[in-house]
């Protein structure tokens, strides 16, 4: 059994969920809100299973009990440890272009508009409602917009040809913030076709915040 430790809304977890979704594997969700009294990521419970204090954390208690934090550790894991489907090109400049542009996705725009960086904004420097939102539209668009040039040589394929995988698993849920935060998303239209081939499919839907029994 896999154990997902997770939020709603969280943009890591959600890959996560995309990822187990795209591999048929059943996993049982367990809430950690992250606002709710402080952050439950911040109890001492959930930092004796992850000292980290973020999510996602996967636990495999069919493998020991093994513990991996970082959504794209998590994937990789699940990639080596259940191949089939791979959620990575068999190529290797492929699979390499494809986890630099997740690696983009997941560590250059994502911490920039990370709800504790949000918070930190606003809480301790002061930085008002509309501020706070011009900054993360700005790193949104600079992230996407890197992104939209990255999609180039796919010449509007999916990342495995016909069928979704790991940059497709960190890319909607980046676009689903964007979304959120009222980015305007004109001039990504590889992005937007991407996401609007991917969206539908049972294994996006069932990922995505509002499908999770934690959604408020």
């Amino acid at each position: 059994m896999l154990k997902l430790y997770g939020y709603w809304r969280s943009s890591a977890a959600y890959r996560v969920r995309i990822a187990l979704n795209l591999k048929s594997l059943a996993f049982d969700p367990v809430p950690v809100h992250l606002v709710r009294g402080g952050g439950e990521q911040h109890s001492a419970e959930y930092r004796a299973l992850n000292p980290q204090g973020l999510l996602p954390l996967l636990v495999d208690e069919e493998n020991g009990g093994v513990r991996i934090a970082q959504s794209l550790a998590i994937i990789e894991y699940l990639e080596e440890i259940f191949p089939v489907p791979a959620l990575l090109p068999a190529d290797p400049a492929e699979r390499a272009q494809v986890r630099a542009l997740a690696l983009h996705l997941a560590c250059d725009v994502h911490p920039l508009n990370n709800l504790r960086v949000l918070q930190y904004l606003s809480n301790e420097l002061g930085v008002a409602d509309e501020a706070k939102n011009a900054w993360y539209r700005h790193w949104v668009a600079l992230g996407l917009a890197a992104v939209e040039d990255g999609l180039a040589p796919f010449d509007g394929r999916l990342s495995l040809g016909e069928r979704p995988g790991y940059l497709e698993a960190c890319l909607i849920p980046q676009l689903y913030n964007a979304r959120r935060f009222n980015c305007d998303l004109a001039a990504y239209p590889r992005i937007v076709a991407m996401a609007a081939r991917c969206e539908p499919l049972e294994a996006f839907q069932l990922a995505a915040p509002e499908a999770q029994a934690d959604a408020q």
